[in-house]
């Protein structure tokens, strides 16, 4: 496993819109990118932050309180189940120090391919959704300071 460079804003590779994976093999790619976030140290990774133009992304929403929760999600899918609504200070490894409060609703259905090409799907809600949808958000080439009307220093 390596630990891989983290791509920073302004970067215009973190504002395209990644490519599905569709049953390739990613190699080491996501055990580097678990590696990476971790010591990094954040919650979530995904494909482009590390160069990488592909439909994955990494989470673990438990691992800095000591409950280790990895997820590795391959051409991941957010639906979002009900009307309620969260708002969190969101931060982001490729912009760091500029923490960013976003809306996002508060419970999401996930579905996605693991590491070992098994199709899962679960509902989330507090931390686990909002780093999901963060993640999956970098696969279409979002970014959390996006419609912000000043770009970070």
């Amino acid at each position: 496993m390596s630990i891989l460079p983290i791509v920073l804003w302004p970067d215009a590779r973190l504002k395209a819109r990644c490519t599905t994976v569709a049953g390739e093999d990613m190699g080491t790619l996501p055990a580097d990118m678990l590696e990476t976030m971790y010591a990094a140290p954040g919650r979530g990774l995904a494909g482009p932050q590390v160069g990488a133009l592909r439909r994955i992304f990494v989470m673990d929403a438990g691992w800095k309180s000591g409950t280790p929760t990895p997820r590795i999600c391959i051409d991941p899918v957010v639906t979002p189940l009900g009307d309620e609504t969260s708002t969190v200070e969101e931060g982001c490894l490729s912009i760091p120090e500029r923490p960013v409060k976003v809306t996002r609703p508060a419970r999401i259905r996930l579905d996605y391919t693991d590491e070992t090409g098994a199709a899962q799907s679960v509902e989330l809600e507090g931390a686990e959704a909002t780093i999901a949808q963060h993640e999956a958000d970098h696969l279409d080439g979002k970014l959390i300071i996006d419609g912000l009307e000043e770009a970070p220093a």
